[in-house]
């Protein structure tokens, strides 16, 4: 099983405040010879529609010395994950997590943008310190 990235619990508690029920952690699927470990996998019931909306979260803190190296392997990732989950559970969504500082620096660059868009990377950004999700980008 791969370590935990060290916002693991910071997200984990954020979410959950949030109202979201945390059902796997990690959340584990194999097609073919693929075998993934998503981070975490979590349920909130939608009341007016009475059914649930499943998500699962892949955590990244940016915190290596070269930002844009650790985005090109967080895409990378968020590919392959989606790919296995459209399969396993298209019902579930992903979403690439990220602090908010992050946020604000890197990921208003118009190259991590573009990248973004072109592959529909959906984001939950997340304050560390109050342990909180502050903007959910689908």
């Amino acid at each position: 099983m791969p370590a935990k990235d060290i916002f693991h619990e910071v997200v984990k508690r954020a979410l959950q405040k949030d109202g979201w029920v945390i059902t796997h952690d990690p959340l584990f699927m194999e097609w073919g010879e693929a075998e993934i470990y998503v981070d975490l996998g979590a349920e909130k019931l939608i009341a007016a529609q009475k059914d649930q909306e499943k998500i699962a979260v892949e955590i990244k803190s940016f915190l290596a010395p070269s930002v844009m190296s650790e985005f090109h392997h967080a895409v990378g990732q968020y590919i392959n994950y989606r790919t296995v989950l459209d399969v396993e559970e298209p019902d579930r969504r992903l979403y690439l997590a990220i602090p908010a500082d992050v946020y604000q620096s890197f990921f208003q660059r118009p190259f991590t943008q573009r990248v973004i868009a072109t592959n529909h990377i959906a984001l939950l950004v997340y304050h560390i310190q109050e342990e909180l999700i502050v903007q959910w980008h689908a």
